[in-house]
């Protein structure tokens, strides 16, 4: 991971973004010393997101089962066929 300060990012972000796209390595921005922002390319972002709601939905799932609201894949079938028949 590369290290760029604010003022670099300020002077030289066309550059920066050129090579974050083409190398896909995360870029930490830091300000007075400390790091202030991630910069990452647009596909590296969108896997993220899709990797989050994976993992948000097998949540949800988990809670369900957690809380017994669950149905057999038989009530699930009968369920369904409502929906699709």
């Amino acid at each position: 991971m590369r290290i760029e300060l604010v003022t670099s990012l300020k002077r030289r972000a066309t550059e920066i973004i050129r090579e974050l796209n083409q190398k896909r390595d995360p870029v930490l921005i830091t300000e007075h010393g400390k790091p202030a922002a991630y910069l990452i390319d647009v596909q590296s972002f969108q896997e993220i997101m899709k990797r989050n709601e994976l993992l948000e939905g097998l949540a949800r799932g988990e809670s369900a089962i957690e809380q017994g609201r669950v149905v057999s894949q038989v009530g699930a079938k009968e369920r369904m066929s409502k929906w699709l028949a």
